[in-house]
């Protein structure tokens, strides 16, 4: 089949949830159905091979998010369809990569790979562990549902635990996930561009508020206010929904809120 323009697929899931297997199970699909484009799969952890073999270093993590979304961004300029196999837990993960699809004025779809959590820890179990459970954990307990954005919301959710042995279930849900892209990208809906609305807008709170909190408990000095300053955030997100207001302004308003309810200075 041919169709005219390339896209962005975005896997989101756990850690040892299967997203690799299943991202080249389905770029060899793809292939198999779209003749007339290659699919290159973006993974990051890749890159932080190439920079840190065999451990992770947080102080390139910088470089290795600037070189992932080159990468991407490149091979669709390229005309290429591309998966990003990452993470992509939080909505804000998934919204820079929906931010390259506008700008390229290409489709953007996510696809979550739901295997469940007990799951990931036997399969990682198997793997000899190279995940520590505390991180599959932990990004378990931090992961961003997908009902605050009408934008966020995939294409699919497929668990590859229900038919880990069965090839012929997998085929059959391989083809349901083409069946649903290829009817997205033929429909006469137009891609919708970023604009100033209220989506838009508590995208914008919810990640300033997020980074902010972030550095905060970076510092040793506000440890001890982990989860007032994690309630806080959201009370201060239910107060704001909707609120039309500059990124600064946003930042220094949070900033003010948390300095008066945890009554310190200088936030």
């Amino acid at each position: 089949m041919l169709i005219n323009d390339n896209f962005l697929i975005c896997l989101v899931g756990l850690p040892a949830s299967g997203k690799t297997t299943f991202a080249y199970q389905l770029k060899g699909t793809i292939e198999n159905i779209i003749e007339n484009f290659n699919v290159i799969i973006i993974d990051p952890d890749k890159i932080r091979d190439q920079l840190s073999p065999k451990k992770f270093d947080h102080s390139k993590e910088q470089i290795v998010r600037g070189r992932y979304f080159k990468a991407i961004c490149t091979s669709l300029k390229d005309n290429n369809i591309v998966i990003s196999d990452d993470l992509n837990y939080y909505s804000s993960m998934r919204h820079d990569l929906k931010e390259i699809a506008d700008r390229l004025e290409i489709k953007f779809f996510i696809i979550h790979i739901a295997t469940p959590l007990k799951t990931c820890l036997n399969w990682n179990k198997k793997r000899g562990k190279p995940i520590p459970n505390r991180v599959i954990k932990k990004v378990n307990n931090k992961f961003d549902t997908f009902d605050k954005y009408n934008w966020d919301n995939p294409i699919i959710k497929y668990d590859p635990s229900s038919n880990h042995s069965n090839k012929g279930k997998l085929e059959e849900n391989l083809s349901i996930i083409i069946e649903k892209l290829i009817f997205e990208l033929t429909s006469k809906r137009k891609i919708e561009k970023l604009s100033k609305d209220s989506n838009i807008d508590n995208e914008k709170l919810d990640r300033v508020t997020r980074k902010i909190v972030g550095d905060l408990l970076r510092n040793p000095l506000y440890k001890s206010f982990k989860n007032k300053i994690v309630v806080y955030r959201k009370l201060f997100i239910k107060d704001n929904l909707n609120r039309v207001i500059s990124e600064r302004e946003l930042s220094i308003s949070f900033k003010k809120y948390l300095e008066k309810s945890l009554d310190v200075k200088n936030i």
